[in-house]
């Protein structure tokens, strides 16, 4: 299963990708988190220093598109794939113990696996946008093949920037973290509003709640689509600050919580067969809307309509 955590910037979801991550990895099923936001904070909040992180995906997406691509005879090169680009009969199908990216771009930590996007740098100033090293994590996402009980927790960028491309459908879940303000609020509604004809599943995930003041707000502006909320933590606010912390440490109202969201996970049924129509989809957008321009190819011969999602790459001894 694929997770992701959207929010308002300063919401706590990197916060809170990284206590669900924690804590689904500590029931002892796979999972390999990802630092996609353009602020790379989820290895620092995981317990990393910045010479711990791995090689990022960013930095090394033509060789990943070359990796990826395999002999998919649809796709004559790297530089002809788009972070769009679906897989094909041919193309290289991952796991999550896939030995590229778990020895070039993952490290271990808490029990898991950390992949990280990169910061945006210097370099980048005035001629790049972050959405560039985002393709890398859509890629990946794109070529996946997920297995029951496991699972890719992704920490996004802020607000509705995932909306560039078809990234915001690759999910099976979207936890949405709001705090009880009318700006955590908004982001929710433009994120409700952009992925209401894709089938998108969305929870909210209240956060910094204070009172049941708070709660009645959230409720009121959100509906159902409130799932949980977690209150001021002093064990996450001594997280956040660099002291020790481990899931013992937070309370049982949080540890609580934590089990919510992972229940609504395990409730949720995978749609290949959506997914892959929502890949084709949004490949014949980003090819018609600037890929074909920018590539000099009719990117939309990439398709293969005889391909199937979902089935396990051949395991080869």
């Amino acid at each position: 299963m694929r997770v992701a955590f959207v929010g308002k910037g300063g919401s706590g979801k990197t916060t809170l990708s990284s206590l669900f991550a924690r804590h689904t990895a500590r029931q002892g099923d796979p999972v390999v988190a990802v630092d996609a936001d353009i602020n790379q904070h989820l290895g620092m909040v995981l317990g990393l220093a910045p010479a711990d992180l791995p090689e990022p995906l960013g930095a090394h997406l033509p060789e990943i598109k070359d990796y990826l691509r395999g002999d998919n005879p649809r796709v004559a090169s790297a530089a002809s794939m788009v972070k769009t680009t679906p897989p094909g009969r041919g193309s290289r199908l991952v796991t999550l113990d896939d030995p590229y990216f778990s020895a070039r771009h993952a490290v271990p930590v808490q029990g898991m696996r950390l992949m990280v996007t990169g910061p945006f740098s210097e370099d980048d100033l005035g001629v790049a946008c972050y959405h560039s090293k985002v393709g890398a994590v859509e890629l990946f996402l794109n070529h996946l093949v997920d297995g029951p009980d496991e699972y890719v927790v992704v920490d996004m960028t802020a607000g509705g920037d995932s909306f560039a491309s078809g990234l915001f459908t690759r999910f099976d879940m979207t936890f949405l973290v709001a705090e009880p303000t009318r700006q955590g609020v908004a982001v929710y509604r433009q994120y409700r509003d952009h992925a209401r004809d894709f089938d998108v599943p969305i929870a909210v995930v209240g956060n910094k709640v204070h009172s049941a003041a708070d709660v009645a707000f959230l409720r009121e502006q959100v509906g159902d689509d409130l799932l949980v909320c977690l209150e001021h933590s002093p064990a996450i606010r001594a997280m956040e600050q660099g002291r020790g912390f481990t899931l013992d440490d937070l309370e049982p109202a949080g540890r609580a919580a934590l089990s919510v969201l992972l229940a609504r996970v395990r409730a949720q049924e995978k749609d290949w067969a959506k997914f892959g129509r929502q890949t084709a989809e949004f490949h014949t957008r980003n090819a018609r809307a600037w890929a074909n321009r920018a590539t000099g190819e009719d990117l939309l011969h990439q398709i293969d309509p005889g391909f199937v999602y979902g089935e396990r790459p051949a395991v080869v001894a």
